[in-house]
């Protein structure tokens, strides 16, 4: 499997559980914290989901956003996703990415050979730049993933 949507972090840990990843890469907007948040709430959001993983999960964080003072190791602002793919490499297998965007996350996951977790809640704030790469991927994800 390649891909699967989730709709809340409980159903994403479970997904990671049944599916035997031991990496999973997590997009911080909107899952850990929303676009027009501060650190504080990305050091919560931060905490709140790596609690929800397995111990032995290694849990990345990747942004394309600037912001990023934040002191957990695995986290990275300007992931340039989906281009670098340098900083994933070594990361244990299998893995997977947790994102809402399949033009950045999905593509990300495609190309490292892991699976995307789509994350797709139902949200009514969704700042302009993310809500059109929001419409790209929906053509994108059935040329990615095949069901």
């Amino acid at each position: 499997m390649r891909y699967k949507r989730v709709t809340t972090l409980e159903d994403a840990a479970a997904a990671v559980r049944e599916l035997g990843l031991r990496t999973i890469v997590v997009d911080v907007e909107p899952l850990v914290a929303h676009w027009e948040s501060g650190n504080a709430e990305i050091e919560s959001g931060v905490a709140r989901v790596r609690a929800a993983f397995d111990a032995d999960v290694v849990v990345v964080f990747a942004t394309n956003s600037l912001r990023g003072c934040i002191s957990y190791e695995g986290y990275i602002a300007k992931a340039r996703k989906p281009f670098a793919l340098s900083r994933y490499r070594g990361l244990p297998l299998p893995g997977g990415v947790l994102g809402d965007q399949v033009a950045t996350d999905g593509l990300l996951a495609r190309r490292l050979g892991f699976v995307f977790l789509h994350y797709s809640p139902p949200l009514d704030r969704i700042p302009l730049g993310p809500r059109l790469m929001r419409g790209l991927g929906k053509p994108l994800r059935p040329l990615l993933f095949r069901s």
